[in-house]
């Protein structure tokens, strides 16, 4: 790419017209087959789960999930996917999926985003890392059919915006 020449990149809502986009996108990037339940999960997030365009291409995605606590009631955001294509990784692409759920959480006042990463994925883990996340528990025999079967589950807790007096 020329110095110089500014590519932009956009977020669009992940809707019924374009959850195609959102599943050929899986495909390419994660070797795990996803269900129906997963797609209807990020239709149902609303804002909370978009894809990126990279000029006017999709090339990556984030798909969350809201989950009530079992103690509190309160509601956490579950990271199921996030994922960029390869050529286009190192572009802020990622960092900009994160931030946009990781903004939503805090003016929702919503306190626990987590994810689970295989492993052996060091570049995930460090790249969550760099936005705060921690691992706070690791579960043996998580995935079926790829190893290794292990992950760790990451979590950030954000504090709740100040409210206004």
């Amino acid at each position: 790419m020329g110095v110089g020449r500014e590519v932009s990149t956009s977020l669009d809502g992940v809707r019924d017209k374009n959850i195609m986009q959102l599943k050929k996108l899986n495909i390419a990037l994660f070797p795990v087959h996803y269900n129906d339940k997963y797609y209807a999960d990020a239709l149902a997030s609303g804002e909370f789960s978009k894809l990126a365009y990279y000029s006017d291409i999709c090339v990556g995605a984030i798909a969350c999930r809201h989950e009530k606590k079992e103690n509190g009631g309160q509601v956490r955001v579950y990271i199921m996917t996030l994922g960029v294509l390869a050529p286009y990784r190192g572009l802020g692409i990622g960092t900009k999926l994160l931030n946009h759920v990781i903004d939503l959480c805090s003016k929702q006042n919503i306190s626990e985003v987590y994810l689970h990463v295989q492993t052996n994925n060091e570049d995930a883990i460090s790249f969550y890392k760099k936005f705060g996340f921690e691992i706070t528990e690791t579960i043996q025999n998580y995935y079926t059919n790829i190893t290794p079967p292990d992950c760790y589950v990451l979590t950030r807790y954000t504090a709740p915006s100040p409210t206004k007096k």
